[in-house]
């Protein structure tokens, strides 16, 4: 089953889905016609908030810099431009962007259930980039397996993926805050913070999706606030707020508001009391397979044998 594979989909979701054993897994996590919505309120003063997005575009230009190649074709799927980042690179002779998340909410279609389509299919052909990079967006992807299957596709042999995504770090201390304030005020909990990947199994989908030498790697960022309000302000601004398929349909309350603020701030606050805010970045690296890269020995081909080591 291709949902079996998104840890961070079962490990966050089973709180909020499964009220018994026999209950099934959404299908669909995020309301794309809520994300380009969300995307589109944010466009007009977007660059005042983008301050998390442009670290994850200088962090791929970094990683771009250690690769001793050029990379002519690009394919960049960030939902943003890249290209200022990674100018620096040499010998680029095309430079292609694709997002489905700035869409006009109007154009999006609906499926059979009345629910929006999950247009994500990458509309390029077989061995058509170099590199293929992403700063962000492929966390509001509902099939992510079958956008990296997609992406390895598009690449040509010894192509290059790198892409960073918000890892399960990520506003931690929000969603503990929102969850621990629903539980006191209405009893229950919504979901109201996305779930994202974990480190671990962000290195099995590169490797279901057959790439060859996926790496991956993880870091946490820790963003200061002088309130927990101000997180939220940055969060609308850079359209990354709540298109989850189940969230609640209605307003959150002040009331809960309220308390889940006063939560952070008591739970959360540095020395100098600001309330911090973790941002985890998670690296992806994959190559798509080719004869002239570093391959595993055989198995059974090693000359030493390990229990002689270990006695």
């Amino acid at each position: 089953m291709q949902l079996s594979v998104r840890s961070w989909q079962i490990l966050n979701y089973n709180m909020f889905t499964m009220t018994s054993a026999n209950r099934q897994l959404p299908t669909t996590i995020f309301d794309h016609k809520r994300v380009a919505t969300h995307k589109q309120r944010a466009a007009a003063n977007f660059s005042a908030h983008d301050f998390l997005l442009r670290e994850a575009a200088q962090r791929i230009a970094e990683r771009l810099q250690e690769v001793k190649r050029d990379f002519s074709k690009i394919l960049d799927i960030s939902g943003h431009e890249l290209f200022a980042e990674i100018s620096g690179l040499k010998n680029i002779e095309s430079f292609s962007c694709y997002s489905r998340n700035h869409r006009n909410p109007e154009q999006i279609k609906m499926d059979p259930r009345g629910r929006p389509e999950d247009d994500t299919i990458l509309g390029f052909d077989k061995n058509s980039f170099d590199l293929v990079i992403a700063a962000g967006g492929l966390h509001w992807v509902n099939d992510l397996p079958g956008m990296l299957v997609q992406i390895r596709r598009v690449l040509k042999d010894d192509g290059l993926f790198l892409a960073i995504m918000p890892g399960g770090e990520t506003l931690k201390e929000l969603r503990q805050s929102l969850e621990q304030a629903e539980i006191k005020i209405t009893g229950g909990i919504s979901p109201r913070v996305s779930p994202f990947i974990d480190v671990r199994d962000a290195g099995s989908l590169l490797q279901r999706a057959g790439f060859a030498l996926p790496v991956v790697d993880s870091d946490v960022l820790n963003v200061e606030y002088e309130h927990p309000l101000k997180l939220l302000h940055d969060l609308r601004g850079m359209g990354e707020t709540n298109a989850l398929v189940s969230a609640t349909k209605h307003f959150t309350t002040r009331c809960v508001m309220m308390t889940a603020m006063e939560y952070y701030q008591e739970h959360f606050s540095n020395a100098e009391a600001r309330v911090v805010a973790s941002i985890e970045f998670v690296t992806l690296t994959g190559w798509s397979p080719h004869a002239s890269q570093q391959q595993p020995a055989k198995r059974g081909s090693g000359q030493i044998n390990l229990g002689d080591i270990l006695q």
